[in-house]
């Protein structure tokens, strides 16, 4: 199987077009390719198909083999492919994924893409939706028992589900191996979640580390990002435009509060490309 290793802000994902390979088994698949030991090494797969509602689709699968409905970073990467790979010669593309058609639009460079503009759609903050069990309507900044301490959480579904919880310690000294997979899976995401741990360092600035949801700590979750956007405004914490700071890097993200979509800027970036025999039992 030919694939290309790519990554946004360090959240890497191994690439397949499927307009040239057929890929039979993708959740086991998704497992052995993601193990960095004895497979590529990555956050998980994500292929690259034809798509009768938009210009292409993406379909991605967690390290875990689970099927997510959206990744920003994985998107952006999605863009450079198709433009790079000369499957369009387009600035301005639609992209399906689970979480809806996003549109994206492409800054090239002597011929290759280097950031990718992502519309992300609104936010959605019905608790049912996300889905998060709750006795209101919303979840913004509402108590969460987690391990014996009281979080406050806010929750937002960007075509996927997130936790925001904003902290006063640097979050870059949190015990995330600990603490994410107790978000995680705790019982009132009946779905599971993705958890972002977040300081305020101005209205214009935020740092975040990320739990993802079947993959655990990456560099960099696009659709967490929006997310912390999102419930940094809502709780009165930052400006409609800000820089958010990530383990890999930053992206740029620009909400104007109620049903106005999400825009999310960022870098996007090839490693190599490689081809891989699969075990005979995923083949």
């Amino acid at each position: 199987m030919k694939f290309t290793k790519m990554h946004g802000l360090g959240n890497d994902y191994v690439y397949v077009n499927c307009f040239k390979e057929d890929v039979l088994h993708p959740e086991e698949i998704s497992k052995f390719i993601s193990d960095r030991h004895f497979g590529v090494g990555s956050d998980g797969l994500i292929l690259i198909k034809p798509s009768k509602a938009a210009d292409f689709e993406m379909a991605m699968y967690n390290a875990d083999g689970s099927r997510a409905e959206m990744c920003g970073n994985g998107i952006r990467c999605v863009a450079k492919y198709v433009y790079d790979y000369g499957l369009t010669d387009q600035e301005k593309i639609t992209v399906e994924t689970l979480g809806g058609i996003k549109e994206l639009e492409l800054s090239v460079c002597n011929g290759t893409v280097s950031q990718v503009k992502v519309n992300m759609g609104s936010p959605c903050l019905a608790a049912a939706q996300i889905p998060v069990i709750a006795d209101t309507e919303q979840i913004v900044n509402e108590p969460l028992e987690v391990q014996g301490r009281t979080y406050a959480m806010t929750a937002v579904s960007m075509g996927n589900p997130h936790c925001v919880v904003f902290l006063e310690e640097d979050v870059r000294e949190l015990d995330l191996e600990t603490i994410g997979p107790a978000f995680e899976n705790h019982s009132r995401f009946p779905k599971r979640i993705n958890t972002e741990f977040v300081n305020v360092v101005d209205n214009h600035t935020l740092r975040m580390r990320v739990w993802e949801r079947g993959s655990g700590e990456t560099l960099a979750c696009g659709t967490g990002a929006c997310a912390v956007a999102v419930a940094a405004i809502l709780n009165g914490k930052a400006a409609s435009e800000m820089t958010v700071k990530l383990l890999g890097g930053d992206l740029n993200i620009a909400w104007a509060g109620g049903d106005a979509p999400v825009y999310m800027t960022g870098p996007a970036v090839t490693v190599f490309d490689g081809e891989l025999e699969l075990p005979e039992n995923i083949c």
